[in-house]
């Protein structure tokens, strides 16, 4: 018995275990990978967290400013250039003869770098907006509960305006409650279909 003993703690036990140790040279061991998988994520987010901070100092506000003019700027330009063309046609021919002797590798040059533009910035408002989209999801149980108490108040209210309406006009309170429910008989349409 001692003798099994001391082969089997050789193998699974006593502080090395032989068949885990050889497998894992084959096989990577899942719970370190894991766990080393855990541990870069965590070192990641720690970074992106560092770098994409909620406060935003002076000059980060200052170049999201700076990054907004191109759109407007262009959008203004191009209806400026539009009344330029009415208002002064002369004018406006020589400059578009100046913008006939611009080379073509300048468009092209012009075209990637109003496209690199607007794809980042697309980029960027696509990301803030599925974030704001998460908070505002996040607010959803609470404006449904307020809608459901608010719900009962604003029945009430009609009902009570309902009432009054009809004290003024002599009618019954009970025909006019019924009235705003779906499905109940229309007084006014009832009493045209009779004259007809």
């Amino acid at each position: 018995m001692g003798l099994i003993d001391m082969g089997l703690g050789m193998i699974f036990g006593n502080g090395r275990n032989v068949l885990r140790d050889t497998a894992e040279v084959f096989r990577p061991n899942a719970e370190a990978g894991a766990q080393r998988d855990h541990e870069a994520l965590a070192n990641a987010l720690t970074q992106f967290g560092a770098e994409f901070r909620s406060e935003r100092s002076g000059f980060d506000r200052v170049i999201d400013g700076v990054n907004r003019l191109p759109r407007p700027a262009m959008a203004f330009g191009a209806m400026g250039l539009i009344v330029a063309a009415m208002v002064d046609p002369v004018w406006f021919a020589a400059r578009m003869q100046g913008l006939a002797l611009v080379p073509e590798a300048l468009w092209w040059l012009l075209g990637a770098v109003v496209s690199f533009y607007f794809g980042a910035r697309h980029q960027v408002k696509g990301q803030q907006f599925r974030r704001d989209l998460a908070q505002v999801m996040a607010r959803v149980p609470q404006v449904s509960e307020g809608l459901h108490t608010l719900e009962p108040m604003a029945r009430d209210r009609r009902l009570m305006s309902g009432r009054q309406g009809a004290a003024n006009t002599g009618q019954a309170p009970e025909n006019t409650a019924r009235s705003d429910r779906p499905g109940d008989p229309n007084p006014a349409l009832e009493d045209w279909l009779s004259r007809q």
